[in-house]
């Protein structure tokens, strides 16, 4: 008796410390409910699905250090953060650096001028990507922003003035689709 009832006790444990790891899922992805950058805790904010013409491109998870649904003011912010992408459908290298590029000129039209090498860095990094891979954006304050895709860091640009205009992309007034900004806001 007393072992079934430790036995019971450790599945329990088991059980409820796996709700403790996801925090959400869309689109059959799911995404821890933390992230540790450096000494940083972050909380998901929020999970968003990008669209195309139907067809469901990634899922898109924002990290913050707290949830918050003010796009200017998470674009603001210089904190510590996260997007993770989960692609669901395979993309070139061109597509990819194109729908990069429309979002910065859409939403940062400014920065196109102001921050070309950085932004140009950063469309030469990409890759193609097919179903499954991940992309992954991080800010640290002092340190600056990575890409890594699928686990291996493909660039770092220094300073903190890219990291606005990088949030800009899926935060700003004309992301890729409504819902992905608005499921990253946790609306």
């Amino acid at each position: 008796m007393r072992k079934t009832v430790i036995s019971l006790a450790v599945v329990m444990f088991v059980v409820v410390s796996m709700f403790d790891l996801y925090a959400a899922s869309l689109a059959g992805v799911t995404l821890p409910d933390t992230e540790q950058v450096g000494n940083t805790k972050l909380v998901l904010n929020g999970l968003g699905l990008r669209t195309e013409f139907m067809v469901k491109v990634y899922v898109a998870g924002l990290y913050l250090e707290q949830k918050s649904s003010d796009p200017s003011a998470i674009i603001k912010a210089d904190a510590p953060n996260r997007i993770v992408m989960q692609f669901l459908h395979g993309a070139s290298k061109s597509q990819m650096a194109d729908a990069f590029q429309k979002s910065f000129s859409d939403n940062t039209p400014d920065a196109m001028n102001t921050m070309k090498p950085d932004i140009d860095r950063l469309l030469g990094a990409l890759d193609a990507v097919k179903v499954g891979d991940q992309m992954v954006f991080t800010y640290v304050p002092g340190a600056g922003t990575t890409l890594a895709i699928n686990g291996g860091d493909k660039l770092t640009i220094a300073g903190s003035a890219f990291n606005p205009v990088l949030l800009s992309v899926w935060l700003g007034p004309k992301p890729p689709t409504a819902n992905v900004k608005k499921g990253m806001l946790g609306k």
